[in-house]
């Protein structure tokens, strides 16, 4: 698990933050609030929007890679 904080001051897009303990965006101790231990970004974004309704993921340190839903499959040609 990793340990999230979320930003107590608004970027420039009026958004609050959510970063990972290790973040070199992380802001000072002064200006973020502690979320807890969670196992992704995602997680706790859940958190985070019970606090601030403007909370988002850092997408330096809490964005997942993204993966298909669906597999192509190979068409058959009839």
């Amino acid at each position: 698990m990793k340990f999230f904080y979320l930003s107590s001051t608004a970027n420039q897009d009026g958004q609050f933050e959510i970063h990972e303990k290790e973040c070199e965006s992380i802001p000072d101790a002064i200006d973020r609030d502690y979320l807890g231990p969670f196992n992704n970004g995602r997680e706790a974004l859940r958190k985070a929007l019970l606090m601030k309704s403007a909370a988002v993921c850092c997408t330096t340190c809490c964005q997942l890679p993204s993966q298909p839903i669906f597999k192509a499959t190979p068409s058959s040609s009839d």
